[in-house]
């Protein structure tokens, strides 16, 4: 009797246990990994979903596979069929008329099977593009329009920064059936992911870079200009729609919001999502048109993250004939960097993963998942909605209004980016903004927020960190990114004599949450752990030069060095990559405590370089771009040890690493 009644208690700590541990995305979405045969080198570039169940895979190797039983129904395991082979790494597939058409660097092809053995043997040549051999030069497409036609965007080369070195490189192109081109806009830098939603309306997303202060998603109608200058070189040409030359593009570091007031054929982003606060190297978009199979989020779109393996969610609205809106986040833990995402037949999401070069914070070279919603609804901001003095949140499940009504739980900020031709830009102009007034709605499933201070042009940050739901549980995501391009002016103000929050307690904490002073200006902060100038008392000598690169693949061109303790150190770091890189030394066995600081840096990390404030840090660069050179100068260590130097970038720390040895 004593074990049954021992065993039943055991039993109800489980079950309280299970009542009150904390819910997870695993909980909600579920990645389910596709097996890949050994010696199948599965670099996913394009992705088609075929009416009779099967799944089309281009690999970047240049090789088209069929996978069939990619839904693994009853446990069974998927099987693979090299299609095609020797092409020129495909980055886009597409399932048309019966045939896979394959989008390489110079040329679309579509591939067919004439005797039906599931082997291309017929390779025509529908479309070709010209090429220059840069490296950079990659192509993307097909997408179907409703009209059947089908648009192409294709990649600038780099050359130091983006480079229109072929014609039409930096454009979207619309191609008929019939094969006849017509450019359709341009200011696009490496425009991996696009999609046309149910509307017709088209989006693209867009990477960090020159002219790209963060990852960026754009509505693009016929004529307009995504704001990088290269393939502004081809409007001269008949076929052109605009005729906005670069010596139109001013290069002032003004927010690209002001600079389009003077330059009409400039389109502004409908979302940004800010650099390594929600991911680093945006791909493919797709919106949930399925009606609720996928869960609450219907007509929403979800964005892949290359570089941080995840997906992030979109809810778009238009203000005055214009898109903007927020994004969240929503599923991370994917196995490899997510290139290309496709919709199963059965409403999941299958997921294309590639990482070689590009390196990501999924720990596999490529890999093939898919998403699947579990039934559950987790509590997430469903939706934001623009007011005129604020922003109507909705959710997915009634609040505890007590916690909603309380100012604390609500942390509003703003910020944006410079538009330069420099790679990236820190966080500019950021402010705390107030809150006025709070109305929960009776039902509780959602609250309006009336603000102080909203700026246009402006990325709004929203934290709830402090909301609960009726079942005390918090967000599954507590914060999300507005994008403000439009005051919606048709609803009514909050009515402040019933919602005002009392103004002393607001200005209090309009002063807490993100520390934000030297925002704007830059990276370029010395410490005694950053030092640039020789030290007067080293009488104009070192002990050793150490000189350290970069190449692609997020890794530093020498791995190791070995230096005596106490000597005197001068290091070169040269970024010559593509993207921004630091360089920190670290003590022994510290690197994960120190990169995953720097992960968490939220709005204040690229003021700081990246750098936590941590005994652990030693010495460091500042934020390096593309194409820089710095020298520091210290010390080395007394204790003899190996000393990690990492690049603590968010999302290159658990691969570009290295060691300097300290020996006596």
């Amino acid at each position: 009797m004593k074990k049954i009644l021992v065993l039943l208690l055991i039993l109800g700590n489980l079950g309280a246990f299970a009542q009150t541990r904390p819910l997870v995305e695993e909980d909600f979405y579920r990645i389910v990994t596709l097996p890949i045969p050994e010696g199948v080198q599965l670099e996913v570039g394009g992705l088609a979903v075929m009416p009779d169940g099967r799944l089309g895979v281009s690999t970047r190797r240049g090789d088209v596979w069929l996978v069939s039983n990619p839904y693994m129904k009853n446990g069974t395991k998927p099987t693979y069929k090299r299609f095609a082979s020797g092409l020129h790494e495909p980055l886009g597939l597409g399932y048309i008329n019966g045939n896979l058409w394959a989008t390489q660097r110079g040329e679309v092809t579509i591939l067919k099977d004439t005797n039906g053995d599931e082997i291309a043997d017929e390779y025509e040549a529908f479309q070709k593009f010209p090429l220059n051999g840069n490296y950079h030069e990659y192509s993307y497409g097909p997408v179907v329009l409703p009209d059947n036609d089908m648009i192409y965007t294709l990649n600038l080369g780099w050359i130091g920064r983006g480079a229109s070195l072929s014609k039409w490189r930096g454009w979207m192109l619309k191609i008929s059936p019939d094969g006849k081109m017509t450019p359709w806009a341009t200011g696009l830098r490496s425009p991996a992911g696009f999609g046309v939603l149910k509307s017709g309306d088209i989006f693209y997303t867009e990477n960090q870079g020159d002219w790209v202060g963060s990852g960026r998603m754009t509505h693009l109608e016929k004529g307009d200009f995504a704001g990088n200058p290269e393939g502004l070189k081809w409007t001269s040409e008949p076929e052109s729609p605009l005729r906005t030359k670069p010596s139109d593009i001013p290069d002032t570091g003004e927010p690209l919001y002001e600079v389009a007031k003077r330059v009409p054929s400039i389109k502004i982003p409908a979302v940004w999502f800010p650099h390594t606060l929600m991911g680093i190297s945006t791909a493919d978009v797709i919106e949930d048109t399925f009606g609720g199979k996928f869960g609450p989020f219907e007509g929403q779109l979800f964005v892949g993250d290359q570089g941080h393996s995840k997906i992030m969610r979109v809810y778009l609205e238009k203000i005055d004939g214009k898109y903007q809106g927020i994004c969240f986040p929503f599923r991370e833990g994917f196995q490899s960097g997510i290139l290309r995402m496709r919709w199963g037949l059965d409403a999941s999401m299958f997921v294309g993963m590639t990482s070689r070069g590009w390196s990501s914070t999924g720990k596999d070279e490529f890999g093939l998942q898919r998403l699947e919603w579990t039934g559950k609804i987790p509590f997430e901001m469903k939706t934001v909605k623009s007011m005129p003095d604020g922003f109507l949140i909705e959710f997915t499940q009634p609040v505890n209004k007590e916690t909603a009504k309380a100012l604390e739980s609500y942390k509003i900020n703003s910020f944006t980016y410079k538009y330069h031709h420099n790679y990236g830009s820190p966080i500019i102009n950021a402010k705390n903004l107030k809150i006025k007034g709070i109305q929960v709605a009776e039902d509780g499933m959602s609250v309006r927020l009336a603000i102080d201070s909203l700026r246009l042009g402006y990325i709004h940050e929203l934290r709830l960190e402090g909301l609960k739901n009726t079942d005390d549980r918090p967000l599954l995501h507590a914060f999300g990114y507005y994008t403000l391009n439009n005051i919606n002016t048709s609803a009514s103000p909050l009515d402040l004599t019933k919602y005002a929050i009392v103004e002393k307690k607001a200005e209090a904490m309009a002063h807490e949450g993100h520390n934000m002073s030297g925002m704007s200006k830059g990276t370029n902060v010395v410490s005694a752990k950053r030092v640039n100038e020789m030290p007067a008392d080293w009488g104009g000598k070192v002990d050793q030069t150490l000189s350290i690169g970069t190449k692609p693949g997020l890794k530093f061109d020498v791995t190791k060095f070995q230096v005596k303790s106490g000597s005197k150190i001068r290091l070169v770091f040269n970024n010559n990559d593509d993207m921004l890189h630091n360089l920190v030394i670290v003590k022994p066995k510290t690197v994960a405590k120190v990169g995953e600081a720097a992960f968490k840096m939220d709005l204040d990390g690229e003021a700081k370089a990246y750098v936590p404030d941590l005994e652990e840090v030693l010495f460091h660069t500042g934020l390096m771009q593309p194409e820089s050179q710095e020298t520091i100068y210290f010390v080395a260590p007394s204790t003899p040890g190996d000393y990690t130097f990492v690049c603590t970038y968010p999302g290159h720390y658990t691969i570009m690493q290295g060691i300097i040895k300290v020996v006596k």
